[in-house]
C-alpha cells in the first residue's frame, strides 16, 4: 500500500478529469499499475484503489464499460480496438483497477 502518481494508472488527462467528475471509476490495463489500498491524488482529491484483479475481456459487461466512460460494451470494444490498434479477443486478459474518492 502506497501513494502512486495518478498518471501511472490514468495516463490520459481526459481519464483523470473523468475520474474527478465521477464518470470513470475503474480502468482495465494490460498489467497491474497499482495495488489494492494504493492512493493517488487528482487536483486535491484523493482516490483509493479498492480492487485489482485480472480478468478475461469476455467477462466485461455494459456496467464495466460505463464505469470506464463508455456508453456500452460495444462502444468500449471499438474504443479499445482503435486506441490500442488491436482486435478484441474475449480470451485476452487485462487487469481491473477499481478506485473511489476518499477525500
Amino acid at each position: 500500500m502506497g501513494t502512486i502518481d495518478a498518471s501511472d494508472l490514468l495516463p490520459a488527462e481526459r481519464l483523470r478529469t473523468a475520474a474527478l467528475e465521477g464518470e470513470v471509476t475503474q480502468l482495465h490495463r494490460g498489467d497491474a499499475h497499482a495495488s489494492e489500498g494504493d492512493t493517488f491524488d487528482i487536483e486535491g482529491t484523493t482516490f483509493k484503489v479498492v480492487e485489482v484483479r485480472e480478468e478475461r475481456l469476455g467477462e466485461l459487461t455494459d456496467e464495466d464499460a460505463r464505469a470506464e466512460g463508455s456508453s456500452d460494451l460495444e462502444s468500449y470494444k471499438r474504443r479499445i480496438e482503435r486506441t490500442h490498434d488491436l482486435e478484441w479477443d474475449d480470451n485476452r486478459t487485462a487487469v481491473l483497477h477499481r478506485f473511489e474518492p476518499i477525500s
